[in-house]
């Protein structure tokens, strides 16, 4: 199974401010690849201190220079948001910077905040989606793009530039829209799901549910998953409660965004508590945190549950410090991945 490691890059109370959160991200990018990590994602969020990685694709191009072997995904690009002859043209680009090594996640993005100050309609997101992927997986794989661009109004445009990898980057795709699910199980793409702060139990049951939809798109069997968890290796009870409080702090932040309107200073979002909320305690005990043992158990219970094949990590959540999140990565290579490895079901994958 391989491992990946997920960026959001949100600020909080960080001291460095915005550089401060992007060197924090060098350094943890830079760990996982001395780790051994399969790949470092970057995500895409615009407007607000919820993610300052606005771009993933100037992410994953900046990291083409500053690493030198781990794979660099895409967490991935909202396709409704963007001009498709246009992003196409960037994703060949850097799949040629990095010497082939990005991975395509592909998305419809679900913020209404987000969409509306780019002029898009949120609730038509999934059928823009395929439209603007017709152009896209032409540009990236024939020598011209003619019907999909007609299809936008757009001329007939020869390509020069493609990919490295032919004729497609890995693609992981986000969203259970059957449609899209067809469109892209042929190319070999791989679901990609998350559940937040809300953990295990809500991990298990999102896949079981896109195992459900990914059959009843005609598909068969799923037979591959990309899957994205909350880790904070730790002994201390102090330490885990503090990482609880972090992943509290994106959860609140990413359900006030899915409103049109969201209580905000400037940028930066106040998020209130949530209707029910559960205690520290209770995030703790959903998401993974503990010493290597219990989270190594935790991760095979998970893979043992459902057919993940890219088991993506989420370390530094909610502007964490970066003492506290290197520290967690540095005890996951050393303690917790040799145990995964004695995992016979894992150790096959």
């Amino acid at each position: 199974m391989e491992f990946g490691l997920f960026n959001l890059m949100s600020l909080r109370d960080h001291p460095g401010g915005v550089p401060g959160v992007l060197e924090d991200t060098r350094v943890m990018v830079r760990l996982a690849e001395e780790i051994g990590f399969s790949a470092a994602w970057f995500a895409e969020h615009h407007f607000t201190n919820y993610s300052l990685s606005v771009s993933p694709l100037m992410m994953a191009a900046h990291f083409a220079g500053a690493t030198s072997r781990i794979r660099l995904g895409t967490a991935v690009i909202v396709l409704p948001l963007y001009q498709p002859m246009r992003v196409a043209q960037e994703i060949a680009l850097v799949d040629q910077l990095s010497g082939g090594r990005l991975v395509l996640g592909v998305g419809t993005g679900y913020q209404p905040f987000e969409f509306e100050r780019y002029g898009a309609d949120v609730t038509a997101r999934a059928d823009i989606f395929l439209k603007y992927w017709d152009v896209l997986e032409a540009a990236l794989t024939g020598e011209e793009v003619g019907a999909p661009a007609a299809a936008l109004g757009l001329p007939e445009t020869p390509v020069l530039l493609h990919p490295r990898q032919r004729p497609l980057p890995p693609v992981y795709v986000t969203g259970g829209d059957p449609r899209i699910l067809q469109r892209l199980a042929p190319l070999g793409a791989t679901p990609f799901i998350t559940a937040g702060f809300r953990g295990s139990p809500a991990l298990i049951e999102m896949g079981h549910a896109t195992a459900a939809k990914w059959q009843a798109a005609g598909l068969g069997p799923m037979q591959r998953l990309g899957v994205q968890q909350y880790i904070h290796v730790t002994d201390s009870r102090e330490d885990a409660l503090k990482a609880a409080d972090c992943a509290r702090f994106v959860g609140r932040m990413a359900a006030g965004l899915r409103g049109r309107e969201i209580v905000r200073t400037g940028a930066m979002i106040d998020a209130p508590p949530l209707p029910d909320e559960p205690s520290l305690d209770t995030i703790a005990q959903n998401i993974i945190i503990g010493p290597p043992e219990h989270v190594a158990e935790r991760i095979a219970a998970e893979c043992a549950a459902l057919p993940i094949t890219h088991y993506n990590t989420f370390f530094q959540f909610g502007d964490m410090p970066l003492s506290m999140a290197a520290r967690s990565l540095e005890r996951f290579g050393a303690e917790v991945m040799p145990l995964l490895a004695k995992t016979p079901e894992l150790a096959a994958t």
